[in-house]
């Protein structure tokens, strides 16, 4: 099945970056074109592309349900094979776009296919299930990793996550009382979901910079 991408940022960037979008919102959704531009503006070269079920939402009219996210594997790396990327690729995503990212991402590091995993709201466990944790694949993973968490993320929160086994390949961008969109209540914080979008594209650009 061919893969339809959508391209922010220079063509002649150093470095590109392939996100797949979160399980209920598509590649176009507010959050994911805020975090596409954020990261353009940053000099980064940035692809966003859709799961199977998710472009048939598009062309078929029905809201089909996202299946298990292992069963899209093939697909992410399906989308790594089309997009031909110049220089070094970094894959990742929104929320579970982040998370079937990282289930691949160790077998493409070491093959040279990827420099790099970035992970935007990582689904640490389902809402209010907190003992369900996705973490497993985590703790031994050797792909160069950032996860972008908002610290009151109902997916995992800046109090949790802490405690989980995690590889020390993993970093951690800790976004003062972002929500599982990284927006954070102004009233509370006194930042701006604006701010946050540049504190992300400031940190990614600084951190796909080391990888090569």
């Amino acid at each position: 099945m061919a893969v339809s991408f959508l391209f922010d940022g220079p063509e002649d960037a150093d470095i590109s970056v392939l996100l797949a979008h979160g399980a209920g919102a598509p590649m176009d959704s507010a959050s994911m074109t805020a975090a596409a531009n954020a990261l353009a503006k940053a000099g980064l070269r940035v692809a966003r592309f859709e799961f199977g079920y998710m472009a048939a939402r598009r062309s078929e009219g029905a809201r089909k349900p996202p299946p298990r996210a292992e069963t899209l594997n093939p697909e992410y790396k399906a989308a790594v094979d089309q997009l031909t990327a110049k220089g070094p690729l970094v894959i990742g995503g929104k929320s579970m776009g982040g998370r079937v990212a990282s289930m691949i991402a160790d077998e493409l590091y070491a093959s040279g296919k990827i420099v790099g995993l970035l992970c935007l709201g990582y689904p640490f466990h389902p809402p209010a299930k907190p003992t369900q944790l996705r973490t497993r694949h985590l703790a031994a993973l050797a792909t160069p990793t950032l996860i972008v968490q908002g610290t009151r993320d109902e997916f995992g929160t800046v109090e949790e996550v802490p405690g989980y086994e995690l590889s020390d390949r993993i970093e951690l961008l800790w976004l003062e009382d972002g929500d599982h969109d990284l927006k954070p209540r102004k009233s509370i914080s006194g930042f701006s979901a604006a701010d946050h979008l540049k504190t992300l594209s400031d940190a990614v650009a600084a951190w796909s910079t080391r990888l090569t």
